[in-house]
């Protein structure tokens, strides 16, 4: 994991800014992009949120179909 030497503080309300550099160079763009917040240890991490098949796990070429995620391969298989 890459250290970017910049530190913040979470406020009283839990939150936490990301830098408007980090922010552009990621390309999160404000009330727009979700993000996946999950834990590895004592490590918090952040990653923009991709919706994965609920069958497979993939998460390239997802769609939703009613209200469920999945991959058009597994869609092919369930058409069979």
């Amino acid at each position: 994991m890459k250290s970017t030497g910049i530190v913040r503080k979470v406020d009283q309300l839990g939150r936490l800014v990301l830098p408007k550099e980090l922010r552009k160079v990621l390309s999160i763009k404000d009330n727009e992009t979700p993000l996946e917040i999950y834990t590895e240890g004592e490590t918090i991490i952040l990653k923009k949120y991709e919706p994965a098949c609920v069958f497979c796990g993939e998460a390239s070429e997802v769609i939703n179909f009613k209200g469920k995620n999945i991959c058009r391969s597994c869609l092919k298989e369930l058409k069979r």
